[in-house]
């Protein structure tokens, strides 16, 4: 299901549209005017790789996360005393 971006030539709202076999064209959702400009937009990939990477770098956030929590936890407990 491709979903396009366009821009209308009459207000200059952008907006998106998903196109199917059987769908009107699309128009503006602001002005209603028909006369919209299909534009150039960026698309994601994901593959095994690219999931199995972001997981990785998000456990080691964590555990970078986790461990200073555990030293000002260590640190606190030293000097709770003073």
């Amino acid at each position: 299901m491709p979903i396009y971006e366009y821009e209308c030539r009459r207000c200059g709202h952008r907006f998106e549209y998903l196109v199917l076999s059987k769908t009107p064209p699309a128009a503006c959702p602001e002005c209603r005017n028909e006369d919209v400009e299909q534009l150039i937009s960026a698309f994601g990939v994901s593959s095994e790789g690219t999931r199995q990477a972001n997981l990785n770098q998000a456990r080691k956030k964590n555990a970078a996360i986790h461990k200073e929590k555990q030293h000002e936890e260590y640190k606190q407990m030293l000097h709770h005393d003073d």
